[in-house]
């Protein structure tokens, strides 16, 4: 990640190419992280858009607890700026709570934000996240949500925001689809 915007917004450090390929690695193989690549849907639905242009962030769960596997720590990346402030972080935020809850069996999620990143902590806290803790030394505040049956209910809301597909077999849908008269 290159963006010094980027790495102070999600509290990263500058990486060597051959460093991120390695973090991507890990997240790939790694049982305790499950990544997830947001895409814009209606340029992804493209043919004549390339895959990777259509990329505007990511989303991930830690399971960072081996004695704990219902914590969960959340992180959301919106890394293209034309996209942050339009509601795609709190959507996809919901999206993979959701899929912690129901795929994962998380009960407790926890987010560590940067201090400066005011946005972050803000959606967050719509969310119902209560801060636990505050590093002065690190610049970062750590905000935790337990789900109750009734915050479950909300989140999952008949799930009828969200559809689970086979992403090859919805992307040949879509090609094909765009390509018949």
């Amino acid at each position: 990640m290159g963006s010094a915007e980027l790495q102070k917004l999600t509290a990263s450090e500058p990486l060597t190419l051959e460093q991120e390929y390695e973090m991507q690695k890990s997240w790939r193989e790694d049982d305790d992280k499950c990544t997830f690549i947001i895409l814009d849907k209606h340029r992804w639905a493209d043919p004549s858009v390339p895959e990777q242009d259509c990329m505007l962030g990511d989303v991930n769960i830690f399971l960072t607890d081996p004695e704990d596997t219902s914590l969960g720590e959340v992180e959301i990346m919106i890394a293209e700026p034309s996209y942050r402030g339009r509601g795609f972080g709190k959507e996809v935020t919901r999206m993979i709570m959701c899929y912690g809850v129901t795929k994962l069996g998380i009960s407790k999620f926890e987010a560590k934000i940067g201090l400066e990143n005011k946005v972050s902590i803000a959606m967050f806290k719509k969310f119902h996240f209560q801060e636990v803790s505050l590093s002065e030394v690190f610049q970062q505040i750590t905000l935790q949500l337990t789900i109750d049956e009734a915050q479950k209910k909300w989140l999952l809301g008949g799930k009828k925001f969200m559809e689970e597909k086979e992403y090859k077999k919805t992307k040949t849908n879509i090609r094909q689809e765009e390509s018949c008269p």
